[in-house]
């Protein structure tokens, strides 16, 4: 597939085909387990917060090249997650989260400002490597990878998209620098501070179809957040809560509202959640396009 041409008549979404190919490279050898493979966590997640993602930069303006090479870094956008023990991993920041603990890096470093950028993960390590292991938390590599999967995202992001380099040019996708930047923006904003305005703004719609999405999503929220019902408002609330930090936009919010008052995401909802909108549900989508 030619992920050069530049016609705004070309096709918006990469094929089926790259994307299945692109879902295997969230697949991980097990570290315990000689011969297993870890199954990438929730491809699902990933396949349709990216379609989101292409209908709001398409609403937007953006050109379609640059549209499909956003839909791959969209596919990708948790790649730095591949090997996600979900067991582990849910245990770790479920316990983090019941005692306060900061879990992404800007908050931590909101917190903890003596912790040197970029070293997040090694801190808290230091810090409650002790009470996890009394908590029954085996504190080994393979926990502490589970910790850079979110402390140290970044870090860990940027090795695994090295080790995908040879498959991707096999795949004939051609890496740009700027694919790597819209994936860090939610835990790290800083970095995008003197970025482009075109690659903020679609960083920017990363993180609100992200988010919109696994506050939809069934699965993510019970192994994620604890969470035993999703709900449309929260969704909302939060994304208004990032609007207010400075980390979306009112022209990204206004897009992902009118969009969804149009109903350009019921399907992908009703998908995510694993059962039907309901009326109320519906009603209140509807009713978003007054919400500005």
């Amino acid at each position: 597939m030619a992920l050069t041409d530049s016609s705004r008549l070309g096709p918006l979404e990469v094929s089926r085909s790259l994307v299945s190919a692109l879902m295997k490279l969230y697949d991980y050898p097990h570290p315990r387990r000689p011969g297993q493979t870890i199954r990438g966590y929730d491809r699902p997640h990933a396949v349709r917060t990216a379609k989101m993602c292409v209908t709001v930069a398409d609403h937007l303006g953006h050109p379609r090249d640059r549209i499909r090479r956003y839909h791959i870094a969209c596919l990708l956008h948790d790649l730095g997650r591949a090997g996600l023990d979900r067991q582990l991993f849910g245990t770790i920041w479920s316990w983090a989260k019941q005692r306060g603990i900061p879990t992404r890096p800007r908050e931590w470093r909101a917190i903890h400002p003596e912790t040197t950028y970029g070293r997040e993960t090694e801190d808290f390590v230091s810090l409650y490597r002790r009470d996890l292991s009394a908590s029954g938390v085996p504190m080994d590599t393979w926990a502490v990878e589970q910790i850079e999967m979110r402390l140290g995202y970044a870090r860990r992001l940027a090795r695994r998209v090295r080790e995908m380099k040879p498959t991707l040019k096999a795949l004939g996708v051609e890496w740009q620098p700027w694919m790597q930047q819209v994936m860090l923006y939610y835990y790290y904003p800083e970095r995008l501070a003197k970025a482009k305005a075109w690659v903020r703004q679609l960083a920017e719609i990363l993180v609100a179809c992200e988010q919109f999405e696994a506050y939809s999503n069934q699965r993510r929220g019970r192994d994620y957040y604890a969470r035993n019902k999703e709900s449309l408002p929260e969704a909302f609330a939060y994304l208004g809560k990032l609007g207010q930090e400075g980390i979306l936009s009112s022209q990204v919010l206004t897009a992902v509202r009118l969009l969804s008052a149009e109903g350009a995401f019921d399907s992908i909802l009703k998908e995510a959640r694993g059962e039907p909108l309901t009326s109320s549900d519906r009603r209140y989508l509807r009713s978003l396009a007054d919400r500005r």
